[in-house]
């Protein structure tokens, strides 16, 4: 299925207007942004498939002709590329027969067979897939003895005699490969010792820290500036932070993938989340030509009350044009009128009333007065992530009256800790409810590293979460037994934390939710820093969902709100509406929070942020409440803030 989900996006940089060079001057490796990481992977898929045919690769290979060779990464980056040329080569648009490939790391010390290794993840995704020849696939070996494996990566990279094409992904800290942070620019094949944020990454993999490699096998950095041509990877916003960095940022050895800076033929293929702090997408109008609607205006005020630090009502003529900002004046009118107008219009997306407040006008209003009372449905990813990061709202909206429905979407198993598990199970058995301890015990001490735990042990896991949830629904006042929906998208039941892709099936299960409720207002998760993918594949499977019933007479005027999860909030120049909570309600929506035992302590996969999910959310909501402040609106305890797309 294509991506459906894109950040709302209103005005902007007019970039057929903007000559290239002039776009890209703050760039200092050729970036090219696509809509989606689907438009991203065509384009690649596009150019690996032209560079391999155009080196006579098509058909079988002429005696004697060398191979044309592909430097391959693995991670959760290339494995929608891997996907796409895959496509192509089933329906004969490329063949692989002589084609080489290196692969440009892997840990160390590991079997091929292990799920967690490079070879076996590059195997899985793609070779297995293709008409490569088994001579023409080079993959370190994990099992090579410490005192030969010197000399090993020596050879290894003497063998490497060209790379035609390396594709890479690049880690948060700005690794290639297992380059970490101070590698030196000349370096070659070697074996490495992982930093321990590396190692923290892949903990999902193993699920057991202490199980996880200390040390790995790389391609250098020389070895990889050696490839005649690079492209780099980037999706989603957990990479915005670092893409800006090595494209925009000075090279330096503390961010490995900056050293590209100085290749010959290098370029970044990223999505615009990813794309998302660069500055012709952060603060276009410093680059050219800008196309002035109501949201991008308000994105450029809020941007200028940061950089000079002052209220909205504050700005003046100065602030505006020794800020790149001359022409929205010359667009809007004058500053004064700009203030004015971006004042109400953030203004007006303050509500307390997330439903709609009955018998009021409306027309500044973000949320209709009817109907009244409006059947609301909050679908939530995770079982918790409708408390995390909207539970004040949905605590609004249940006591406004409101006929409030939760949908969780996936049964979020694999973040129970087999401790948790034993304790409930030990529990029941104190209660002479049941006795299975010892049988559960033994499930979880025959568990096998990196491959899908048992099923019986996931259901147990499953029901934890679901108990958990209605513990919380309960705590805000609705039926968990009617208001209550596990959806248990069959996409997230492998077992593992690399998921399925989205399938009909899954779909399916929300479109029949959606007309079984006909709701008028719907609540979903629009972030895409989930360390696991499982956000993005619910928000696509709700859009998806969406285009099947629109056609509907109770679609015809749904409004659909985006939520933002437990990594990231929404900017305020795109908040269509923001809920302001008492710390009455803080402190009930910290408790419902609580009621996920299972996540509570230790945050099982945290991504980079270490904190529990109540301190992240209480620190984000209180934040933008500062913002608010800051810009001159009334102060608050907190604030929820949404984005509108339907």
């Amino acid at each position: 299925m294509h991506t459906r989900y894109r950040l709302p996006k209103d005005g902007g940089l007019v970039a057929n207007a903007t000559p290239s060079d002039i776009l890209q001057r703050y760039e200092k490796i050729r970036t090219c942004i696509y809509e989606s990481e689907y438009e991203g992977v065509q384009y690649v898929s596009n150019a690996i498939v032209e560079m391999i045919n155009s080196h006579g690769c098509k058909g079988a290979p002429d005696a004697g002709e060398d191979p044309f060779v592909l430097g391959l990464s693995t991670g959760r980056t290339p494995i929608g590329l891997y996907r796409e040329l895959v496509k192509r080569y089933r329906k004969g648009e490329v063949s692989f027969e002589n084609v080489a490939v290196y692969s440009l790391d892997e840990l160390y010390p590991i079997k091929a067979t292990e799920q967690q290794s490079r070879n076996f993840r590059i195997h899985e995704d793609f070779l297995s897939h293709i008409n490569i020849r088994p001579e023409n696939i080079h993959i370190f070996d994990g099992t090579t003895p410490i005192d030969t494996v010197s000399e090993y990566c020596k050879q290894f990279e003497n063998g490497i005699r060209k790379i035609d094409l390396m594709i890479m992904g690049m880690g948060e800290q700005g690794q290639i490969g297992f380059n970490e942070p101070g590698s030196y620019v000349k370096s070659r094949t070697r074996l490495v010792q992982l930093n321990h944020a590396t190692r923290k990454s892949l903990q999902p993999l193993f699920h057991d820290y202490n199980a996880i490699p200390r040390l790995a096998i790389t391609m250098g950095m020389g070895t990889i500036m050696r490839a005649k041509r690079i492209i780099l990877l980037a999706w989603s916003e957990s990479k915005a932070s670092i893409v800006s960095k090595v494209v925009e940022g000075e090279v330096t050895d503390q961010i490995p993938a900056s050293l590209l800076q100085n290749h010959p033929s290098i370029e970044i293929v990223v999505d615009e989340t990813a794309a998302g702090l660069l500055t012709r997408e952060q603060t276009p109008w410093l680059v050219g030509p800008c196309r002035w609607t109501r949201k991008f205006a308000r994105k450029a005020v809020v941007w200028l009350c940061g950089v000079v630090n002052k209220p909205i009502l504050k700005l003046t003529y100065q602030d505006y044009i020794e800020n790149s900002l001359g022409s929205l004046l010359e667009s809007v009118g004058s500053y004064d009128k700009v203030n004015i107008d971006i004042f109400n219009d953030l203004q007006h997306t303050i509500t307390g009333w997330p439903g709609g407040k009955p018998n009021a006008d409306d027309a500044t209003r973000p949320v209709t007065s009817k109907p009244f009372p409006k059947r609301v449905l909050i679908f939530s990813p995770h079982p918790d992530d409708d408390v995390i990061s909207m539970g004040g709202t949905f605590l609004r909206l249940v006591d406004q009256g409101h006929d409030v429905h939760v949908a969780y979407q996936t049964s979020g198993n694999v973040a129970v800790h087999d401790d948790v598990v034993l304790q409930i199970m030990d529990t029941a058995r104190e209660l002479q409810l049941c006795d299975k301890f010892e049988h559960v015990k033994a499930l979880i001490a025959n568990k096998k590293a990196g491959e899908p735990e048992p099923r019986e042990l996931r259901d147990v896991k499953a029901a934890i979460r679901r108990a958990e949830a209605k513990a919380a629904s309960r705590l805000f006042g609705l039926n968990e037994e009617t208001h209550a929906h596990f959806l248990n998208l069959p996409f997230y039941e492998t077992g593992g934390i690399k998921k399925g892709v989205l399938q009909q099936e899954d779909v399916d299960i929300v479109v029949r939710l959606l007309n079984e409720l006909k709701p008028h207002q719907i609540y979903a998760a629009g972030d895409l820093s989930d360390p696991h993918g499982t956000h993005r594949i619910c928000i696509e499977a709700v859009l998806a969902a969406m285009q099947v019933v629109g056609k509907e007479a109770w679609a015809k005027d749904v409004q659909m709100w985006l939520y933002r999860g437990a990594w990231q909030e929404w900017e305020l120049g795109m908040v269509d509406m923001a809920v302001p909570l008492s710390p009455e309600e803080m402190l009930k929506k910290r408790h419902a929070i609580y009621r996920h035992l299972s996540q509570k302590d230790i945050v099982p996969f945290p991504g980079s942020d270490t904190r529990e999910f109540w301190e992240r959310a209480e620190d984000r909501t209180q934040n933008t409440a500062r913002m608010y402040d800051k810009l001159g609106m009334a102060e608050y305890q907190a604030i929820e803030v949404f984005v509108r797309i339907i």
